[in-house]
């Protein structure tokens, strides 16, 4: 599903899995049904990821930076599209999204409480940030390849979130998880901007090596990568 989407051929997955087509139709009778057991799985996997992260982890970034990490994993990133298309959101699986949504507001939290996660990113933007980095990239590259620069870039984008080293703010404004659920339309059915106006490009200045290091800031100055991909 990574790879190809939602709509790859089942005869391929259970391939992949190495069972027949057969044992895959005998657990999942169709489509939709296999669907909605892998979106159960992730926002399930995902929660617990993210309580454990802000459980074991000696400060909330690090915490942050690691279920991250899970969630590349996890393919958190394709799935939650996936979800929002092609899934019927039963109360099972709003209970589960509404967990892992909970979980990731979490961590976010504590890392806006410690002053190591810059002020102007919210749970939504860590959210939606996944779901960019997560599928292939369009370019020839195996899917381990792709796997591993997903979290070689990652690593990049958590330097980026460290509040010290931020050089100027965000354009817009911090979006909220919760707020990503319930996105008014228009009477053509368009989606209505939530995002403030103004420049999309917003850095001013280009700080140097000095700015850098004697940037402040609470939890991981010393930010050291939580995974060895």
């Amino acid at each position: 599903m990574l790879e190809q989407g939602p709509a790859v051929p089942l005869e391929m997955i259970a391939r992949r899995a190495s069972v027949g087509i057969a044992t895959l139709y005998r657990h999942f009778p169709d489509r939709m049904v296999l669907l909605r057991q892998v979106a159960l799985d992730v926002l399930t996997q995902s929660a617990i990821a993210a309580k454990a992260a802000l459980q074991e982890e000696p400060d909330a970034f690090t915490a942050l930076a690691r279920y991250l990490h899970d969630a590349i994993d996890l393919r958190i990133g394709v799935v939650m599209p996936m979800l929002a298309e092609r899934v019927l959101m039963d109360d099972e699986l709003m209970a589960a999204r509404d967990a892992s949504q909970a979980a990731l507001a979490a961590v976010v939290r504590a890392a806006h409480d410690e002053g190591s996660l810059r002020a102007d990113v919210g749970s939504g933007d860590i959210g939606l940030l996944m779901i960019r980095m997560t599928p292939p990239l369009p370019v020839p590259l195996s899917p381990a390849d792709n796997h591993r620069l997903s979290h070689r870039h990652l690593e990049l984008v958590l330097d980026g979130l460290l509040r010290f080293l931020a050089v100027d703010s965000l354009p817009g404004r911090p979006l909220d998880l919760q707020e990503l659920g319930d996105i008014p339309r228009d009477e053509n059915g368009d989606y209505l901007s939530v995002m403030e106006d103004g420049n999309s490009r917003c850095r001013q200045t280009v700080h140097g090596p000095d700015d850098v290091r004697n940037g402040t800031g609470a939890g991981t100055s010393g930010r050291s990568t939580t995974n060895g991909s």
